[in-house]
């Protein structure tokens, strides 16, 4: 009898188990994509680019410079708030801020394919208008600018609070699950680090709540080269751009 019950548990947790695993698997998309918040666009958007005719709306600062910068923001960002900013500590610089797939007034579905392979078709879209392109990626953007910068002559990268794998930063949250296994958006970019050769400025949050610092310092290591670190005091992951080191920060690398 005590056999037969030890052996019914086993089961049932097996089966919630898996049932829990399955869940995760089929809605991770869900967990890591929330473009909830800017559906709601206040300013209408004045740039567009067309990719895998998937229409991406979004907007474009400071036109006529230069000098670029493609900005990509991050899993829950309503990237048309940081125009004003942007277009202010960066006035040598035309600015893109596009909407990622699902997001804003932007069509389609992210996916981590998606999302890269739009970076690139934006940045081949106006590089003929400039002599050079600087890329800023802030969290779930940082793994998109990455693989970008890999890919083409960046100037210059930012990334802010970034990660070196999504997969071990899901690890770190749910130690209990097979998450390597069970991940497809997975933005490890520590992957693709040995094909950037720009020079790269990474900006840490010293009080970041969502991405663990021990994943931001094993990204900067996994450069070749290492990037000039600038940790924000006190900042948290969604404050940061509220710090006056995270502006000068942007403004003696970016100028």
């Amino acid at each position: 009898m005590f056999v037969r019950v030890v052996l019914v548990l086993v089961a049932l947790f097996v089966v919630l188990y898996g049932g829990l695993c399955v869940s995760l698997y089929l809605g991770q998309r869900q967990q890591i994509y929330h473009p909830e918040a800017s559906r709601q666009v206040r300013q209408a958007p004045d740039f567009e680019l067309l990719h895998d005719g998937v229409k991406l709306r979004g907007w474009m600062m400071n036109p006529g410079r230069g000098k670029a910068l493609l900005y990509f923001g991050g899993n829950g960002e309503r990237v048309e708030d940081s125009r004003a900013e942007l277009a202010r500590w960066l006035p040598d610089r035309t600015i893109y801020l596009v909407a990622y797939r699902g997001y804003g007034a932007s069509e389609g579905t992210p996916s981590e394919t998606a999302l890269v392979g739009d970076a690139v078709a934006l940045f081949d879209q106006v590089a003929p208008q400039h002599a050079s392109i600087a890329v800023l990626g802030r969290s779930l953007g940082s793994g998109v600018a990455v693989q970008l910068a890999a890919r083409r002559p960046v100037e210059r990268l930012v990334l802010v609070t970034p990660f070196d794998s999504l997969v071990r930063v899901a690890a770190g949250y749910f130690p209990w699950v097979p998450v390597n296994a069970l991940m497809r958006e997975r933005f490890e970019s520590w992957r693709y680090v040995g094909a950037i050769r720009c020079p790269v400025l990474v900006i840490q949050a010293e009080e970041d709540e969502v991405i663990p610092a021990a994943r931001t310092r094993a990204l900067v290591s996994a450069f070749g080269q290492p990037p000039v670190l600038q940790v924000v005091a006190d900042a948290g992951h969604n404050t940061i751009q509220d710090y006056a080191d995270y502006r000068v920060s942007l403004d003696r690398f970016l100028r």
